[in-house]
């Protein structure tokens, strides 16, 4: 998980997202099974984030049909945990990259 904290850390300092396939690479996770071990991690840090009140990492993260924005999970993750995701989606993703990247330049 360090591994994953720490890119994620790193995209956010240089305020850029990330799709998960080219996560699962830079972190070698490797095989058949790798965005299903990364999405299992990525909602294990929402959970982390979400107990601290802190925006969630996971929001760097974007799917390749997405349009920029984190696959349809991570909305289904959001919701569980507790965020009202309003009708706007990329406002509440946006939310969350903002409060990142101010905190990566603190």
């Amino acid at each position: 998980m360090n591994e994953l904290e720490a890119r994620l850390a790193q995209l956010a300092a240089l305020q850029q997202t990330i799709t998960y396939g080219q996560l699962a690479r830079d972190l070698a996770i490797p095989g058949p099974g790798a965005i299903a071990r990364l999405t299992q991690a990525l909602e294990t840090l929402m959970e982390i984030d979400a107990l601290a009140a802190q925006p969630l990492r996971a929001a760097l993260c974007a799917g390749r049909l997405a349009q920029g924005l984190p696959a349809p999970g991570f909305f289904t993750k959001a919701a569980h945990l507790g965020y009202i995701l309003g009708d706007n989606p990329e406002e509440f993703v946006l939310h969350h990259r903002q409060a990142l990247w101010a905190a990566a330049k603190s």
